[in-house]
């Protein structure tokens, strides 16, 4: 398997691009502020063909992108229904504080093809599966996709805004809430395997068991004490 993954504009956002192969088709994870270019340098690179792009929620700094990418290759975005409007409406999303600071540099709006998510569902793209967990805090539509081991590769969760190394994704803009990220957390991080690689929307990677002994927040859920408040003293990331 190839995953290609840079940072992408002013936010640092990770995008990814996932494939069985070089030469082969891919899917696209969270194409955000500025990430056209270094898009088609991955494809470039690795000789890839898109066929998708997926989208971990609807911050502009994980979708600011789209429409140039899916419209550069003609394939469809999928998002959850609940953050679909954050393409068209980024200062509805974001809070006019930080909205109006971006609509002059950005060009928001829809791809032509845009498809819906659900939690539980397998998404067959490219060669390749991808289980969606819907995993609301962070945002209302935030979700995560999961790849299942595959013979000495270990298991992959793009984790998008809601785990980072170290800490989760914050919970201050409209549609967050600390106490639906905990629920999210214990339900869909903490099954996971030990060994699960972990590719999250800003920072490095990480895995599930090195989450589970020293991010605290995920320690606090493990442990039964989160109660919904705020108050672990780890910085948390996101737009």
């Amino acid at each position: 398997m190839l995953i290609a993954g840079f940072p992408a504009g002013a936010w640092g956002t990770n995008c990814y691009l996932v494939a069985p192969a070089a030469g082969e088709e891919c899917v696209i994870i969270d194409p955000g502020h500025r990430a056209a270019p270094g898009v088609e340098e991955a494809l470039k690179k690795h000789r890839l063909k898109p066929v998708a792009v997926v989208l971990t929620h609807g911050h502009i700094d994980h979708v600011a992108s789209v429409v140039p990418v899916c419209g550069a290759h003609d394939v469809p975005a999928w998002i959850h229904p609940e953050d679909r409007y954050m393409m068209s409406d980024p200062e509805k999303a974001l809070g006019a504080s930080i909205g109006q600071q971006l609509m002059g540099e950005l060009t928001v709006g829809e791809p032509d093809d845009v498809k819906e998510l659900g939690d539980g569902a397998k998404l067959e793209l490219a060669g390749l599966e991808f289980s969606v967990a819907h995993a609301p805090g962070h945002t209302k539509g935030s979700v995560t996709f999961r790849m299942p081991e595959q013979a000495d590769i270990p298991p992959v969760f793009f984790s998008g805004d809601l785990l980072f190394a170290g800490s989760i994704g914050r919970t201050d803009l409209p549609g967050g809430d600390h106490a639906e990220i905990l629920r999210s957390l214990e339900r869909v991080c903490l099954p996971l395997q030990d060994e699960t690689v972990v590719l999250s929307g800003h920072g490095p990677q990480t895995t599930i068991g090195h989450e589970r002994a020293t991010n605290p927040f995920l320690r606090e859920v493990a442990a039964g004490l989160g109660d919904g408040a705020p108050h672990s003293p780890a910085p948390r990331r996101g737009m």
